[in-house]
């Protein structure tokens, strides 16, 4: 029995457990998105210039659709590049 005690602790029972995602914007109440913040915007992207998905950022679809819409208008106004080799 006191094996399976030893065992038992050998394994962190963490493993494998993810910390909750949540939408930032519920969270601190943001409301607006400006699309002239650069570094805000840098956070939805990855190295090479896309959006990151909701999936990966845990954004609520509301608030997803409009960083892409101010993702779209900062590249528009070459705020943001459409496509870069390590943009962070």
């Amino acid at each position: 029995m006191a094996n399976r005690e030893v065992i038992k602790f050998l394994s962190n029972p963490n493993i494998g457990s993810q910390k909750k995602k949540y939408c930032r914007f519920k969270k601190f109440g943001i409301k607006h998105i400006d699309y002239k913040d650069e570094d805000f915007l840098l956070q939805f992207i990855n190295p090479q210039g896309k959006l990151l998905p909701r999936r990966i950022t845990g954004n609520s679809l509301k608030y997803q659709k409009k960083v892409a819409v101010a993702v779209k208008r900062a590249r528009h106004l070459a705020i943001l590049p459409y496509v870069a080799d390590l943009l962070k």
